[in-house]
């Protein structure tokens, strides 16, 4: 941390962040470099047990790690029961709904109560501990409500997100062997109403479900089959609003998330109650240096992890005030969340490259119509971050007073694991930085060995990683883990890294997303960030095409800022654009000019249909795309070309 460092693009903490962050004393690293008795401290001070654990790590069944070994814990403890008698009247949930006029604030002791209400609701339709709930809702509050009621009951909660097809939440509730559904009539997404219940319904032709609870929120007609259906609201009618909190097993299972592997079905990765509250409580508030008058608002939907540890878990671990909202960005106009943040006051706001980029390239115009000043401190999550759109990000969202916080972290680790400390850590627009105390980090090159570059492992254990897949243990050692020389067994994140000369990790993106040119490995990330480097590009998604003499060849798909056209004389201008940021090496073969990239509705680029679309081949399901219709328009552009 005393290293000069060699890039001059470096952002130091102010003065008032150093004063009065969580954190301030570098020496917190080397503090925790002994990370069991890093983590002993942290479960002790920062988290309320039951009964204490014996042991801090169980490592005899490697890689099945066992933490807080004897402990009784339960989550919902920590983040309801233990914050009413103090801050039982401060709001823990803020919810706007895409409609203006639809809003509510939930205090801590409303929450606790309508959480217990429900946890009897569930036990009434016979759910026991251990048993799965499917849980498939748009963002509203009694998404978390449902899910933090599960946790109470000891029963295991799996949240599919609410834009995945009939398909993928029959294989999600099948793989699970769930019990009951929640779901919901329907909610809005950019002034449609998804109809969740009627997607439940063609799911459920294929499940053997015994319950389905449905949340009234639209109000349209839908089909209830008798014996099977109930209305939430008549469940929950005459029922106490006080359950019991039951003390579980630290490693009693929390919930499972399904996340789409490069291969095969969709991977059921398991969490357990202790180390995954230690985890996102901790990274929570010194990732984020989470305070009591913070308004925390995450943009995450809470079907994916991100939303499960740092919409719901992690901030109301902390008794924090957490905003949820329940529609587009930029509907009815582009400036919606900008006008949220200032409605409601958001201090702490958590969002994705995606949309950073998309919002760049509608201009500041929509910024400035919006004061920010409530902000004090911005994160991103999900990809990379180029430096161009970290720098956007920090100047007119944060008007160059909110240090950028970039996070790398998985569904499997539960928890953040590379990231800044507000109050310490020097900031470089498209560096992760350093990993998080307590988890040692490194690189490991093709064959193995320590290298600057390669793909990007952990090398012990962390209280939130997760236990084992679903039904899939030879799988969870196959993929994930392997020994070192020295016979060390370390977890291989499938992500490819740079290590600079300060110690500072740079992601380069999956490892299936290294290209190899010529025996060169390149990044799609590394040439993506070089295209839209220039003045004329938004965003860009970089994929590696098959070449017979090459091995691989860059291929580009661009999307241009407003006021730019599309020509031959652009397209050579980029090229050559690329070539005096990398090398030739990394010029793009083709450059197609499109209006949209796939995404997904978090806002993740799927470059494996723009692969197919390439190569020729079958697509594959795109019903998890925000636009399905985007794939024909740049299977257009292709044939024009």
């Amino acid at each position: 941390m005393s290293k000069k460092f060699s890039q001059k693009d470096v952002y130091e903490p102010s003065e008032e962040t150093r004063r009065y962050a969580w954190v301030n004393n570098e020496r917190i690293y080397e503090m925790a470099l002994d990370y069991l008795t890093f983590w002993d401290s942290v479960a002790k001070n920062d988290i309320e047990w039951f009964e204490p654990y014996r042991e801090v790590l169980d490592s005899s069944n490697a890689p099945f790690y066992r933490w807080f070994v004897g402990g009784k814990i339960n989550i919902t403890h920590n983040c309801l029961d233990r914050h009413v008698e103090t801050k039982g009247d401060k709001t823990a949930i803020i919810w706007q709904g895409e409609p203006e006029n639809e809003k509510e604030r939930i205090t801590y002791r409303e929450l606790y109560r309508r959480v217990c209400r429900f946890a009897n609701a569930l036990r009434a339709l016979g759910v026991r501990k251990e048993d799965v709930v499917t849980i498939y809702m748009g963002m509203v509050p009694e998404l978390p409500i449902a899910m933090l009621a599960c946790a109470r009951i000891g029963a295991i909660h799996n949240v599919v997100f609410g834009g995945f097809s009939a398909t993928a939440l029959r294989d999600r509730i099948n793989d699970a062997n769930s019990k009951v559904v929640v779901t919901m009539d329907g909610y809005y997404r950019r002034g449609k109403v998804i109809e969740t219940k009627r997607i439940v319904d063609k799911a459920l032709e294929g499940c053997n479900v015994e319950s389905v609870v449905v949340l009234e929120r639209i109000g349209n007609d839908v089909n209830m089959v008798d014996g099977r259906d109930v209305w939430w609201h008549e469940l929950e009618e005459g029922l106490p609003n006080k359950c019991e909190c039951k003390a579980l097993d630290s490693e009693h299972t929390l919930f499972i998330l399904y996340t789409s592997g490069t291969t095969g079905k969709p991977k059921g990765v398991l969490h357990v109650h202790g180390g995954y509250n230690v985890g996102t409580h901790i990274t929570t508030k010194w990732v984020f240096d989470l305070k009591d008058r913070d308004v925390f608002w995450c943009t995450a939907d809470i079907g994916w992890i991100t939303g499960h540890s740092y919409v719901v878990y992690g901030p109301l671990s902390n008794g924090a005030t957490v905003l949820i909202y329940e529609g587009a960005p930029d509907y009815p106009q582009p400036d919606r969340w900008w006008s949220i943040i200032e409605q409601y006051g958001v201090t702490v706001f958590y969002t994705a490259p995606t949309a950073i980029r998309y919002f760049m390239k509608l201009g500041e115009e929509w910024l400035k119509k919006h004061n920010l000043s409530s902000l004090r401190l911005l994160g991103t999550v999900g990809e990379t971050i180029d430096p161009k759109a970290w720098k956007w990000y920090y100047k007119y969202v944060g008007n160059e007073r909110c240090p950028v916080i970039d996070t790398w972290w998985q569904t499997e680790t539960g928890m953040i694991i590379i990231a800044p400390l507000p109050g310490i850590t020097k900031l470089k627009p498209g560096s992760v930085t350093l990993p998080f105390p307590g988890i040692l980090v490194n690189i490991r090159d093709e064959d193995g060995n320590p290298a600057d570059s390669g793909e990007l492992v952990i090398m012990n254990p962390w209280p939130a990683m997760f236990r084992n897949l679903w039904g899939e243990p030879e799988r969870f050692v196959k993929q994930y883990w392997r020994l070192d020389g020295s016979g060390r067994l370390i977890y291989y994140a499938e992500d490819g890294a740079r290590r600079d000369g300060d110690g500072y990790y740079w992601i380069i993106g999956r490892i299936d997303e290294v290209l190899k040119v010529s025996g060169h490995r390149l990044g799609s990330a590394e040439i993506e960030s070089a295209l839209i480097s220039h003045e004329a590009v938004s965003e860009a998604a970089v994929i590696g095409k098959p070449h017979e003499i090459k091995g691989q060849v860059p291929i580009a798909f661009v999307v241009l800022k407003t006021g730019y056209e599309p020509s031959v004389k652009l397209e050579k201008d980029l090229k050559t654009h690329v070539r005096n940021e990398i090398g030739a090496i990394a010029v793009p073969e083709e450059i197609y000019f499109v209006e949209q990239l796939p995404k997904t509705r978090s806002g993740k680029i799927v470059r494996r249909i723009l692969l197919a679309i390439e190569k020729g081949e079958e697509i594959g399901d795109i019903t998890t795309l925000e636009d399905v219709t985007v794939v024909e328009r740049i299977k257009d552009v292709r044939r024009a070309k």
